[in-house]
């Protein structure tokens, strides 16, 4: 699998890939990353699920839905995304090929003891879902609360003074979001700055995704929450009329915000996930 994929990649990261975590060092983190923001893998049947957690997060936000999916007899892999859950500082020089290189290395891990791999994002991980998935070869992308832009509203109409502020004041406190269960947010593994080089950064992964909307033919399924008062409602809409897949749809779920995979009732996310998962296997 490995000598199949990395040509077809090479050219797409041509710089990081030399740098990407190794195999060996996604199972064994290092002691600087933070405690819970460790990546996880639960071995176990012929479909692999790769697990990619959001902007400023680690993989903490997603082990719950790991979890659920290995109880169904999914082999899994929560991969941690260079610069994340260790320190702001070490975010701040990452780019978004770094990130997309941790993507492809937890893949090709994955990879390696399955038959089949989905790749399940949330947020900026579902960005990076839909722009990987389908050069990876994957069988199916599920994209949880994927924002079209970047949902900071400032960021967009300011972008020029965005990139000089970057050099004198990097770090930018986040707002106070708003979660049906609280205690989730109390012990969520995450920044609590945003890195505004890194932000500069997600903007331009968000460009990139944008641009391979149409070019994706693989299964995609989206899920938004109509309670989302982070990335709204339109921005599900906009991806998937741009999205170019035969096999596409979106589902709506309530009573959560951004934080589908732990905000308020979680099982109807991780039974859309497990649905689209065994319905796609079925039929290929």
């Amino acid at each position: 699998m490995e000598s199949r994929l990395q040509p077809r990649l090479l050219n797409f990261f041509p710089r990081c890939l030399s740098d990407a975590l190794t195999s060996t060092e996604i199972m064994n983190p290092s002691l600087n990353i933070l405690k819970g923001a460790e990546p996880f893998h639960f071995k176990d049947g012929p479909t692999g699920c790769l697990l990619v957690h959001g902007f400023t997060a680690s993989p903490e936000e997603m082990r719950g839905l790991g979890e659920h999916l290995h109880a169904q007899g999914y082999s899994v892999l929560g991969v941690r995304l260079a610069g994340h859950g260790t320190t702001p500082e070490e975010m701040a020089h990452t780019t978004w090929q770094d990130w997309a290189a941790s993507v492809e290395n937890g893949y090709r891990t994955l990879a390696e003891s399955t038959e089949r791999v989905f790749i399940i994002g949330l947020s900026m991980g579902g960005d990076l879902a839909l722009l990987l998935g389908p050069r990876l070869g994957a069988a199916g992308i599920v994209a949880l609360a994927v924002p079209y832009t970047v949902p900071d509203e400032n960021y967009r109409k300011h972008r020029l003074l965005a990139r000089a502020l970057a050099a004198v004041r990097p770090y930018r406190a986040k707002r106070k979001g708003v979660w049906f269960n609280p205690a989730a947010a109390e012990s969520r593994v995450a920044y609590d700055v945003n890195p505004l080089p890194a932000v500069i950064q997600l903007d331009k992964l968000l460009g990139e995704t944008r641009r391979a909307l149409p070019a994706i033919h693989i299964p995609v399924r989206l899920v938004y929450s109509r309670d989302d008062t982070y990335v709204t409602p339109s921005h599900g809409e906009k991806i998937l009329t741009r999205l170019g897949a035969p096999r596409k749809d979106l589902v709506w779920v309530t009573g959560c915000n951004h934080i589908l995979t732990r905000d308020g009732d979680t099982a109807q996310v991780f039974d859309a996930v497990t649905a689209f998962i065994k319905d796609v296997t079925k039929t290929t």
